[in-house]
């Protein structure tokens, strides 16, 4: 098969991977469970080449995340449940739904009056899937129960607090003021204290996933998204120990021959360094 840029084409190599007999025996032992895992992971990497800036790069990877939506069809398509024409007749459909002030009469919105419309679309198009369970004889979806439901439990820890947070906020359930986040803060950092010293694994586990969730409220409040403020973290970390490393390289010294004060040393160098005019951070 020759490469294109035609949707068409990638879906026929997909088939061709996954035909019994001629096609790539890794591929046809796939499933969703097995493939879902690298979706994901796919989704990172768009994220992760955003991160960097690297456009080229972001070429790549959104073509790796279409694939996995290719894939998943393809498998779908197989057992008789959707193919890849319906995933897009799909999110079409939803498309134009969610935005009848570009698509149909509602004109003039505020971006505030455009977010409310949306929730109200979103809470409409609910109620219709939970009806259409109820009349084939099913029952409600598990993850879509009670007022906080529908919020994938899949998404990352610190991304499904945000919004659980967020959705309690709507209906007033919600600190007024990031200030008092903070007094939490301090509040559930002094309840870690406490359960370290009692030894008790679970009850510090419990003390130090309400401090996370307090950090990922706080972090709403002020509108930032706290898996990118944490993945701005790491990347400084590792930038900063990758000085240390490289200071001590020059010594023809290795980690292992540093002490934590003269690595700790070596840190506040790359810090202040950093930080100095025409430094990124």
């Amino acid at each position: 098969m020759k490469p294109s840029s035609d949707i068409a084409r990638l879906i026929e190599i997909m088939a061709a991977l996954r035909t019994p007999g001629t096609g790539c025996p890794w591929d046809l032992e796939q499933d969703f469970a097995s493939i879902a895992p690298y979706t994901i992971e796919e989704a990172y990497e768009v994220a992760d080449a955003i991160e960097r800036g690297d456009v080229a790069d972001l070429r790549d990877e959104l073509g790796d995340l279409l694939l996995q939506v290719v894939f998943h069809a393809r498998m779908a398509e197989e057992q008789g449940s959707f193919a890849f024409g319906d995933v897009v007749d799909a999110i079409t459909r939803k498309l134009i739904r969610r935005h009848p002030h570009v698509f149909g009469d509602t004109r003039n919105l505020s971006p505030e009056q455009v977010k409310r419309l949306w929730d109200s679309i979103k809470a409409e198009e609910k109620a219709e899937r939970r009806a259409a369970r109820e009349r084939m004889g099913q029952g409600p979806e598990a993850h879509e129960a009670g007022f906080l439901g529908g919020i994938p439990t899949a998404l990352p820890a610190l991304t499904r607090a945000q919004k659980l947070t967020a959705k309690a906020a709507k209906v007033g359930f919600d600190w007024p003021e990031a200030a008092q986040v903070i007094d939490k803060i301090h509040e559930e950092l002094e309840e870690v204290k406490e359960a370290s010293s009692s030894g008790a694994r679970d009850r510090i586990e419990d003390e130090i996933g309400d401090l996370l969730f307090s950090v990922t409220n706080l972090a709403r409040h002020f509108g930032i998204d706290p898996e990118r403020a944490l993945r701005r973290t790491n990347a400084k970390f590792e930038r900063r120990f990758a000085s240390i490393e490289t200071a001590l390289g020059t010594q023809d010294r290795s980690l292992d021959d540093a002490s934590l004060e003269e690595m700790e040393e070596l840190w506040i160098a790359a810090k202040h360094a950093e930080r100095e005019p025409g430094s990124s951070s």
